[in-house]
């Protein structure tokens, strides 16, 4: 009989990378920078998960990327956006920005707000490299996505309102009320990883933490609030 189960390894927050600027204080589950862990890498075309905290009036100035697609989950606050493409934006907490970096971009990320943002920057490997960098931005109202998960990136056609990534995979986002559940299921060769931005949860009777990460390899998971609960997740190949 086929095992349906899927193999779940936890990275509790307290041994995540960390990195502490004064204006940034960065969390990092994989390797990122001066923190290096052969065990975290990456998992699947998942590079980077950065939990970031960045203070007011501060930000990243302009630097360059390419080659990636770099995903901005904002959990509280807000960040703005300028790229060497004339794209400017803010995306407030809750919602969701895109940037293909492509064959190469600038960008600076500012916190121009008079409170600390805090969110989640991930960055998956494009299935192909090169082509022309973008970004695009929308929001994702959090009580429409209560006890579901919803798409908020994908590079599948078949997930039209969610914002496009040039990879074969989907970000993904719920709400849970205490003692509500939701099953995810990974797909034979991909790769998920799952990290609560708030609450408490279960996962197959595993407890979890808040901004505790979560790699999922094939198989499917029950994942079941302890506490209300925000959850982001990403399923790569």
């Amino acid at each position: 009989m086929l095992d349906t189960k899927t193999k779940i390894d936890i990275r509790r927050f307290e041994t995540l990378g960390h990195a502490n600027h004064g204006w940034l204080d960065a969390r990092h589950h994989f390797s990122f920078a001066s923190y290096h862990e052969p065990a975290r890498m990456g998992w699947g075309a998942i590079r980077v998960w950065n939990d970031d905290v960045i203070a007011p009036n501060a930000g990243f100035p302009p630097h360059p990327h390419r080659d990636m697609e770099i995903i901005t989950y904002v959990r509280t606050g807000a960040i703005t956006h300028q790229d060497s493409l004339g794209n400017t934006g803010r995306t407030a907490a809750g919602d969701v920005q895109v940037m293909s970096a492509g064959s190469g971009v600038r960008h600076a990320e500012f916190n121009v707000e008079n409170e600390a943002t805090t969110l989640f920057q991930i960055w998956v490997e494009p299935t192909t490299k090169g082509g022309e960098p973008s970004w695009g931005a929308k929001p994702f109202p959090r009580d429409e996505r209560s006890g579901r998960f919803t798409v908020l990136a994908s590079g599948f056609a078949e997930d039209a309102d969610a914002l496009k990534i040039r990879a074969e995979a989907r970000v993904l986002a719920t709400t849970l009320s205490a003692g509500e559940s939701v099953t995810h299921e990974v797909g034979a060769g991909r790769h998920a990883y799952l990290v609560p931005a708030t609450g408490a949860l279960t996962i197959d009777g595993t407890a979890v933490n808040a901004r505790d990460g979560v790699a999922l390899s094939a198989g499917t998971v029950t994942i079941t609030a302890t506490e209300d609960a925000e959850i982001v997740l990403v399923d790569a190949a």
